[in-house]
C-alpha cells in the first residue's frame, strides 16, 4: 500500500514500506517496539495510573514508565534508541522510532510500517511538528539490537 504523500509533504517518496497493514498495533506501541497491542487511552491498552487522555504530557509519562527520558534531539547516539513525538496544541498525533542505522520507522495507524530518512519526514499539518524526543539505552548482543 502506498502512503498518501499529500498528507506528508516532507516525505517526498523517500520511504520504504517495511510491513503490510496490521490493525493489532499502532504507532504509539510500535515506537516502543510492541507489535501485538494497540496503545490508546480510550480504545486500547493503557496503564491504569495514567490519565485517559491524548495529551503530550501523558504520552511522555507513558514512555518514561518504560525507561525513556526526554532528550534534546534526534541525533543518532551510540547505545540509545530514540522516539520523536509529534503533536499539535498539546495533543499527540504520532510517535516513531529511530533505527540503529539512524533512519526512522513509523506505523501509520492501522496501515503500513514505513522506514523514512528523518524524524521530520512526517512533520506537517497531519501530525504536526516533532515536539519532543525521548531516548533509552539499547543493549547490543551479538550485533543485534535488543531493548533493555
Amino acid at each position: 500500500m502506498a502512503v498518501n504523500e499529500d498528507l506528508f509533504p516532507n516525505l517526498k517518496s523517500d520511504y520504504t514500506c517495511t510491513s503490510p497493514p496490521d490493525e493489532r498495533y499502532n504507532c504509539i506501541a510500535w515506537a516502543a517496539g510492541v507489535t501485538d497491542e494497540w496503545w490508546d487511552p480510550v480504545d486500547g491498552v493503557w496503564p491504569d495510573e495514567l490519565p485517559n487522555d491524548d495529551s503530550l504530557v501523558t504520552l511522555v509519562k507513558l514512555y518514561e514508565g518504560i525507561g525513556f527520558d526526554l532528550c534534546a534531539d534526534g541525533d543518532l547516539e551510540a547505545g540509545f534508541e530514540k522516539i520523536p513525538l509529534y503533536g499539535m496544541e498539546g495533543v499527540y498525533e504520532h510517535a516513531a522510532r529511530q533505527l540503529p542505522n539512524g533512519r526512522w520507522t513509523s506505523k501509520l495507524g492501522p496501515d503500513d510500517d514505513i522506514e523514512h530518512p528523518r524524524a521530520d519526514s512526517l512533520a506537517g499539518d497531519h501530525y504536526g511538528p516533532v515536539v519532543h524526543f525521548l531516548k533509552r539505552k539499547r543493549v547490543e548482543i551479538n550485533d543485534k539490537s535488543v531493548r533493555s
